[in-house]
């Protein structure tokens, strides 16, 4: 993934979309050879890929719609939020934008078998439609999501993950050569409660997305482990995974 790094101080969420830009066929099929390409977090969870156009979704804005199926199994969302991330980097690559939508449905079933989880909306941009300086996002504080002693421009580059209504779920605690990472439950939103801790799930996938990418990046080698306890801290954090540097 490592192809992906530049990607991270360009890459923005776009809604907007000029009606005279047109994806290609050549960008399309540039997408579908990227399926291939992408690194799951659980290899055993099955996944499908299913671009459509935007009109055989719910979906207001875009040109097509990127559709994401999973197997139902422990994780899921967390390996559909890691893997579809990396489709969202590579399209800044190419100028298409993209943003994430989790209140639209596709109209038919593409799933072959495999449960509907998110979809990425995409369409052609221009350069200057995203991120130039990504340090102008709005995003919390170093010391609200993390602590411990560890590389300041790593803890202020994986910052900028985007998640749910920009809720940023995520926190991470450094020691002991450890990077333990945790969802807060406590996070506030607009998205209704009970659909929370759903999208948070994603959100975490992201994130591991991103701190993988940059810890690559900046030649770190680590050993994960996803944690299944699914259990709640004093604080109201469930840990989700742990990297031994």
């Amino acid at each position: 993934m490592d192809e992906l790094y530049n990607m991270i101080y360009k890459r923005k969420s776009i809604r907007k979309f000029d009606s005279s830009l047109s994806v290609s066929d050549e960008e399309l099929e540039l997408i579908k050879s990227q399926f291939e390409k992408v690194i799951p977090l659980i290899p055993e969870i099955k996944i499908k890929f299913e671009i459509v156009k935007k009109s055989e979704t719910t979906a207001k804005y875009g040109e097509y719609a990127l559709l994401f199926y999973s197997e139902n199994k422990d994780n899921y969302l967390l390996n559909a939020g890691y893997v579809l991330e990396q489709m969202d980097l590579f399209m800044a690559s190419i100028n298409v934008g993209a943003c994430w939508y989790g209140m639209a449905k596709p109209k038919s079933d593409f799933g072959s078998g495999l449960d509907y989880v998110i979809m990425l909306v995409f369409g052609k941009s221009k350069e200057t439609d995203f991120r130039t300086d990504f340090s102008n996002c709005k995003r919390k504080s170093e010391a609200e999501l993390f602590s411990g002693d560890f590389d300041k421009e790593i803890l202020n580059l994986v910052r900028y993950a985007p998640s749910a209504c920009n809720s940023q779920p995520w926190r991470a605690s450094f020691d002991d050569n450890k990077i333990k990472i945790y969802r807060n439950t406590k996070v506030k939103s607009f998205i209704p409660f009970v659909k929370l801790p759903y999208y948070n799930s994603l959100d975490m996938g992201i994130f591991l997305c991103y701190l993988e990418i940059i810890i690559n990046k900046h030649e770190y080698k680590f050993e994960r482990t996803i944690i299944n306890k699914n259990e709640k801290d004093s604080l109201g954090w469930i840990e989700i995974a742990e990297y031994k540097l």
